[in-house]
Order: structure tokens, then sequence, then C-alpha cells
């Protein structure tokens, strides 16, 4: 679908090419530890006008992101420390990906079976230590 390579200057035009272009809400990231998955969520949010600066969910798996008005604009997860789909099903993974806005997964092979089939992928390369590649599919 797509394929772009970019760097940390080129985050907040590649958010807003990501909003318009996505096929859906629910986007999934499938990158290796450091390529920069949770940067490029926080530059999303920061163009979607998110009330708070993102952060990684590591240790509390799912974080909350309100626009202006205090409504759910999206939630984050980082789903790393998961070893089951059953500790998905039990914190209630299925609701969330009901949720009418957006919803970013970083590590989604867990629960793979459990998304929709237009969830976007998005995987991201590290081409050196200040470029990245993504292919979105």
């Amino acid at each position: 679908m797509l394929d772009i390579i970019y760097k940390e200057s080129d985050l907040e035009n590649l958010s807003q090419v990501l909003i318009k272009e996505l096929p859906s809400k629910i986007v999934c990231f499938d990158a290796p530890m450091g390529a920069g998955k949770t940067t490029l969520i926080k530059a999303i949010l920061k163009t979607l006008e998110a009330s708070v600066s993102a952060q990684s969910p590591s240790f509390g798996i799912v974080n909350e992101y309100p626009d202006a008005f205090g409504k759910t604009l999206a939630y984050h997860f980082d789903l790393y420390r998961l070893n089951t789909i059953d500790e998905a099903l039990d914190f209630g993974i299925e609701e969330y990906l009901d949720f009418d806005g957006w919803v970013f997964i970083e590590w989604p092979e867990l629960i793979k079976n459990l998304l929709p089939a237009n969830a976007a992928f998005l995987e991201i390369s590290i081409l050196d230590p200040t470029t990245r590649q993504l292919y979105i599919h």
C-alpha cells in the first residue's frame, strides 16, 4: 500500500499522511525494539490533537487519550508483556477493538486472530540510526 522512508524530523508530515491514508482506525505496529513505534504514535496523537502527550503504556498495557473536550480519542496498547491471548481477553481487548475511534497496538502478534480484517499493519524497519522505513499493508 505505502512504502515511506523517513527521519524523526518528518514525523509531523508523516502523521498527517497516515491519518488520511490508513484503511482503518485500528493500527498495528510491527517493528523491532527501539524502531520508534511509540514515537510515531506520539506524533499521530499530536496531529489528532490529543489533549495530553502520549507515553508508552509498557507497564500499564493500555493508555487512553482524550480530545480537548475530554472525550476518548484513542487507546494505545503495548502488548509486549502479555504471554497468552487469554490475558488480552481478560482485560477486555475485544471491547477496545469495537471502539469507534483510534486504537494503536504495539506488538499485536498475540491478538492477530481477534483483529478485524481491515486493521492496518505498519511495519517499521531501522535503516540506520536516524532513518526508518515504513511499509503499510
